[in-house]
């Protein structure tokens, strides 16, 4: 019992030992805001034993606004209030000047690393006066016993005030006081000058100084000025203020070569179909002067008027629209309309006819018509005008064409279809019922001007068909080339009736004339004569006089019967070489021929279709060619009377005549002074022609004797010209809006690619790209491989952000080639640097790309460039003197800095002053005791100093 009584007792006496260890007080930090210094300690300590590289890898946070500055945070608590504590530090040991991004307590007090404690409220600063001293002190405490000498501000005041306190330990003796504050408004009239600014640094510490009336104060001083362009909405909203103030004159009329206008873009190419918003929203100007020892405030007053061209360096800064205003998504451009093409394509396989995305029977139409609006008549008058307009010069299809452009099938940026295809880009916002509607009335007029005989616009008839464009365009050629023959054939049929009204009394000789099948063969007859006459070269005016000159050269014995052979002979282009007849010894001539009938490219597929299914024989061949055939054989007969079928395969086809020189007889003689003449020629018809049942010989055999001049046309104007009316007028949708996709995206990057942007490689590279991009995107609609469930629709899509970000790169070129055209260097490199910093943003879509990243670059001119950057700042107009009173100097063409910013400091010698008296130490450095750094404009000052005071 005995024992066990006394190990409850020590049990007890252990407890309550262990309590009283548990509730130990230690009086040393006994107070809450003891407790509140050391925890400040503690977090220093720990910031200090970590280092800028540990803190990194701890997470440390980078400032959007500085490339090299970071900070970490704690939260300390004190009674019931919570603060923050910010330590921000860099990483590279490289001293920033104020030309550098720094950080506002940075450039207003000179530190490099520091602390920021705050409270975590709504306004974030200190309130209460007594409280921020209260709080500074504590931080200070901290920092002193960590033996750390980074200095530590507190927010005060309002917000908006951007006001601050703070001190640092210099490590001796003496301590650095630091206090900032602003003046939002109603600044006094002393502190819009130099003069006045220099004052209140003075006298922050003369009143310290004994001969204070007779000193000279050399004061350090460093300034730097902003200045910044009008924006372009300052400089519509002049435009229209002068428009309304001022004649028509002084708003055209030029001002120090480069007026004010309401759009920038007025003489781009693409001007014609949208006004793009100007990609730079303005430049900023930074001038800087070198340091300075100013002793009076009258050298400030002198260094208020000088110029800024005597300023040391100068930087220009650009200042874009972010991401060129594309965030949002609502930039019209060539791209946002070729994507709605792009929908009307996908949309188009929905109705086999285009009359039914405009018939109000179609069952679709309710959709169509709530949301796809057809614009007013009115409007679509004024774009058929603008198709249709008769330009009497037609335009150079080839100029400034891109050496890509024709691997994309579509038609020349300058033709009719292709500009009824960027017409539709912004007729109804591009949607499948106003193409419909605008191509109903496109044909309807191109069918006006074929029953009229009216030439088509914009449309070459130079009797050629450019095979790599479009199906549609080639259309159109050929159609422009049957109104020029249908022209043709009504004004010779016209002189024909005219003449014989002249020539005879017998008007019903006249009249028989008007019977439909006579008529057209006497126009036909009409045409071809006069096509003969133009086709026969200077030296061909007949084919007698040709004949008769080789006749007088050679004395041929048979120069009677000659004379008779040329009274018959017609059509004769002159004699080819030296060929003879091989029944005549007559000199072989080359008839004029009709041109081969053109076809379009629908139609050679459809040749070699039927060469396909028949398969490829020489006969079928002839088959094919048979009135071509006819025609050239009737030709020949008609130039060489008494030629043989052997004569024309001679001619037309000397690969069919094999020469049998072994079998050659001797020269014939001639009777004239002994010529030698090789006659008759020897020699064969290959196999193939001389097989029985050749398809040649019995077209030959049934080719009449007529001259081209007397054939009948190979080309039926009338025909063919209703064949592609009907084409035009039947198409399926899908047919016309996939050639109206490869044509729109080729004209539109062929505007584009006329605009003047310099020598910039890297916007070369980008529209070689395109093009290349374009070709291959847009290949399967071009071999007609596009189905309504095809993948190609969302590769157009793609393409679509791929030209609109190409696009957006191309204005920004063309508007800095506009301001630098004089120092192409400065536009080269803004370009440059925005290319790269653009460029990792072209892979994906405009939804995707990061609207936080701003475009920030510095360039410093020479002083060559200087004048042309100082253009850019144009006299202001007399509306803009009025909108702003200019109170501060150092004007730069008028225009005053937006911004100033001075650095005025005091360098003392410490063994100089009255504080090294009580030092034990002898301070030899040179001193920064005062500082003062004042930043803003006439109606905004803000000022921040600094001063190092005993302990």
């Amino acid at each position: 019992m005995a024992s066990s009584s006394k190990a409850n007792l020590a049990e007890q006496d252990e407890g309550e030992e262990a309590e009283e260890i548990e509730h130990f007080n230690d009086f040393t930090l006994a107070s809450s805001w003891e407790r509140f210094i050391s925890e400040i300690e503690a977090t220093c300590r720990q910031w200090l034993a970590d280092g800028p590289k540990r803190l990194l890898e701890k997470g440390a946070v980078h400032l959007d606004s500085s490339d090299n500055i970071y900070k970490v945070k704690s939260e300390l608590k004190n009674a019931a209030k919570i603060y923050s504590m910010e330590y921000y530090f860099e990483i590279s040991g490289k001293i920033a000047d104020w030309n550098c991004t720094l950080h506002d307590l940075q450039l207003c007090f000179g530190v490099k690393e520091f602390l920021v404690i705050s409270p975590q409220s709504a306004s974030g600063v200190v309130l209460d006066a007594p409280e921020a001293t209260k709080l500074l002190s504590a931080v200070s405490i901290a920092l002193a016993n960590c033996s750390s000498l980074w200095p530590a501000f507190v927010p005060v005041h309002d917000p908006s005030r951007k006001a601050f306190i703070g001190i640092q330990n210099m490590g001796t003796i003496f301590t650095r006081r630091f206090e900032a504050d602003r003046i939002g408004s109603q600044v006094p009239i002393k502190f819009m000058h130099l003069e006045g600014l220099y004052e209140l640094f003075v006298s922050k510490f003369a009143y310290c100084m004994s001969d204070h009336s007779m000193h000279l104060f050399r004061v350090h001083l460093l300034m730097k000025l902003t200045y910044q362009t009008l924006s372009n909405d300052e400089d519509n909203y002049d435009d229209i203020q002068e428009a309304d103030t001022e004649n028509a004159e002084s708003e055209t009329s030029p001002g120090c070569g480069n007026p004010n206008r309401k759009h920038w873009d007025d003489d781009c190419p693409w001007n014609e179909w949208y006004s793009a918003e100007d990609p730079v929203m303005r430049f900023d100007l930074v001038v800087t002067w070198s340091e300075k020892v100013v002793e009076s405030s009258l050298e400030m007053a002198e260094m208020e008027n000088a110029s800024p061209h005597e300023a040391e360096k100068w930087i220009l800064a650009p200042n874009l629209y972010p991401n060129l205003d594309s965030s949002k998504g609502d930039r019209i451009g060539f791209a946002s309309q070729l994507h709605l093409l792009v929908n009307a394509l996908e949309m188009s396989f929905e109705a086999p006819f285009i009359e039914d995305f405009v018939s109000v029977e179609n069952p679709g139409s309710d959709n169509l018509e709530s949301t796809m609006v057809i614009p007013p008549p009115t409007v679509l008058d004024r774009v058929l005008k603008d198709l249709f307009l008769e330009d009497p010069q037609l335009p150079d299809f080839a100029k400034d064409e891109h050496k890509s452009s024709r691997a994309i099938k579509g038609a020349p940026v300058e033709s009719l279809f292709a500009q009824f295809c960027l017409h539709s880009l912004w007729f109804g916002n591009c949607n499948i019922r106003a193409i419909a509607v605008l191509w109903i009335e496109f044909v309807q007029e191109i069918r006006w001007h074929w029953e009229e005989s009216q030439p088509l616009p914009k449309i070459p008839a130079n009797g050629s068909i450019d095979l790599a464009t479009c199906l549609i365009n080639q259309k159109l050629q050929m159609l422009a080339i049957c109104i020029g023959k249908k022209r043709e054939l009504n004004e010779e049929f016209e002189d024909c009736i005219g003449t014989k009204d002249d020539a005879s009394a017998n008007m019903e000789e006249v009249n028989k004339v008007g019977d439909e099948s006579s008529s057209f063969h006497a126009r036909s007859q009409a045409f071809d004569e006069k096509r003969d006459s133009l086709l026969t070269p200077e030296g061909f005016k007949g084919s007698k006089t040709v004949e008769s000159k080789f006749s007088a050269n050679a004395q041929d014995v048979h120069s009677a019967d000659k004379s008779t052979l040329d009274s018959i002979r017609r059509g004769s282009a002159g004699p080819v070489g030296s060929m003879k007849l091989l029944k005549l010894c007559q000199s072989l001539h080359a008839p004029f021929t009709q041109s081969a009938p053109l076809m379009t490219e629908d139609m050679h597929e459809e040749r070699l279709r039927a060469i396909e299914t028949f398969g490829f024989s020489f006969n079928f061949s002839a088959q094919l060619e048979r009135e071509t055939l006819s025609s050239d054989m009737s030709a020949f007969k008609a130039a060489n009377p008494g030629a043989v079928f052997e004569d024309f395969i001679r001619w037309y086809s000397p690969r069919d005549w094999e020469n049998d020189e072994s079998e050659a007889k001797g020269p014939s003689t001639d009777l004239t002074e002994g010529m030698n003449v090789d006659w008759p020629p020897q020699g064969r018809l290959s196999r193939r022609m001389s097989e029985s049942g050749n398809f040649w010989r019995k077209i030959w055999d049934e080719a009449p004797i007529l001259p081209a001049s007397e054939q009948k046309p190979l080309l039926d104007p009338n025909r063919e010209g209703e064949k592609i009316l009907h084409y035009l007028e039947t198409m399926q949708p899908h047919q016309l809006l996939e050639q109206m996709v490869c044509s729109a995206f080729r004209a539109s990057a062929d505007t584009l690619n006329q605009t003047n942007y310099g020598s910039l490689k890297e916007m070369d590279t980008k529209m070689d790209q395109l093009y290349l991009t374009m070709a291959s995107t847009l290949r399967p609609l071009q071999v007609n491989l596009l189905s309504n469930t095809s993948d190609t629709i969302e590769d157009l899509q793609r393409l679509c952000v791929v030209f609109e970000h190409v696009e957006k790169l191309l204005i920004l070129a063309a508007s800095l080639h506009r301001r630098f055209r004089q120092v192409p260097r400065i536009s080269e490199a803004i370009f440059s640097n925005y290319y790269n910093f653009y460029l990792p943003t072209m892979g994906i879509g405009l939804a995707d790309v990061d609207t936080q990243k701003e475009f920030d670059m510095k360039l410093q001119p020479s002083q060559n460039e200087r004048q042309v950057v100082s253009n850019m700042f144009t006299p202001p107009t007399a509306n803009q003197s009025w909108r702003k009173v200019l109170s501060m100097g150092n004007h730069l063409n008028g225009h005053e800095p937006i911004l100033r910013e001075i650095i005025f400091s005091m360098h003392d010698n410490a063994s100089d002053n009255h504080y090294a008296s009580s030092s034990h130490r002898d301070y030899q450095q040179d001193t920064e005791t005062y500082r003062m750094y004042t930043c803003g404009t006439s109606n905004d000052l803000r000022v921040a100093l600094s001063i190092i005071s005993y302990d």
